[in-house]
């Protein structure tokens, strides 16, 4: 039987201070439907979390708009006290004011008190990674950055990143503090954001991807054919295709069964040839020539 570990999937560094594997967790599908209230099981929800890190995941991303707050109290109560070297990665910037409703505040009265309320339900006294969740229209983006600043060197926050932004608010932030990871949405049919993906890589910034199986016709058809030669499913095809577009690509898929996290983390040992990684890396064109 074929060893399952995301160890396999290699090692990445954060801001050269952590380093954890290149196949992480998403907690955001541990929550109720529409991303809001507590899980439809509760027992499966920290079943998955527990065989996270018994498949060797140590970087858990999450939010506190997740559930609200539900995804981080389930990540507490199924695993601390946290194994050595586990790295939970939380967001703020974002409120849930009911299912699938976003609305921005990243002011810094609001993210003063996401990170604290962070603090608290993952029953921390540091948090490893912060990410403003995305930049708010109506508040200066250099002030959402400048508390994260400040929070860290109060010591609440060890590392910072950002998610949902331009390379322009990166290169922003990046003069007011360091920048660990960047999380946008991108997979191999989906790649709006390559150029950041680019820079993220001249600069040694982890790239942390969501929603990495694209949906569409063509793209299935490529996918369903190279999964087949590889007796694999489409979504670990994805998967390696990720891995293998750069090496500060640190995916999280999320899901909330038991099963799928094993067949994700298992993708970690997927290697596409030469051929099938270009093949990938052309839907987009072939989507836009039909």
């Amino acid at each position: 039987m074929k060893q399952i570990s995301a160890k396999l999937a290699g090692e990445i560094s954060l801001g050269k201070e952590l380093s954890v594997h290149r196949l992480g967790f998403g907690a955001m599908r541990l929550t109720g439907e529409g991303i809001w209230g507590p899980p439809k099981d509760r027992k499966a929800a920290l079943a998955v979390l527990r065989r996270a890190v018994e498949l060797d995941v140590n970087f858990i991303d999450t939010a506190d708009s997740y559930g609200p707050y539900v995804s981080e109290e389930l990540i507490a109560e199924a695993l601390f006290p946290y194994p050595k070297g586990l790295v939970i990665a939380t967001k703020g910037g974002w409120n849930r004011p009911g299912p699938n409703q976003w609305t921005h505040d990243a002011t810094p009265d609001h993210l003063r008190k996401a990170v604290e309320g962070s603090l608290k339900r993952l029953k921390l006294d540091r948090i490893d990674v912060y990410q403003l969740h995305i930049p708010d229209p109506v508040v200066p983006f250099e002030a959402s950055v400048e508390t994260l600043a400040e929070l860290r060197d109060e010591g609440k926050i060890r590392l910072i990143a950002l998610s949902n932004v331009t390379r322009e608010h990166i290169e922003r932030a990046r003069r007011m503090v360091p920048i660990v990871s960047v999380q946008n949405r991108y997979s191999f049919a989906d790649r709006e954001w390559d150029y950041v993906v680019d820079y993220c890589d001249l600069y040694e910034i982890a790239f942390i991807p969501w929603f990495p199986l694209a949906a569409g016709k063509v793209a299935g058809e490529v996918l369903n054919e190279i999964a087949r030669a590889h007796q694999a499913t489409p979504k670990q095809v994805a998967l390696a295709w990720l891995l293998r577009r750069s090496p500060i690509m640190l995916p999280i898929p999320g899901t909330s069964s038991v099963e799928h996290l094993e067949e994700n983390v298992a993708a970690a040992s997927l290697h596409l040839t030469d051929e099938e990684y270009e093949r990938l890396a052309a839907v987009p064109e072939l989507v836009a020539s039909r």
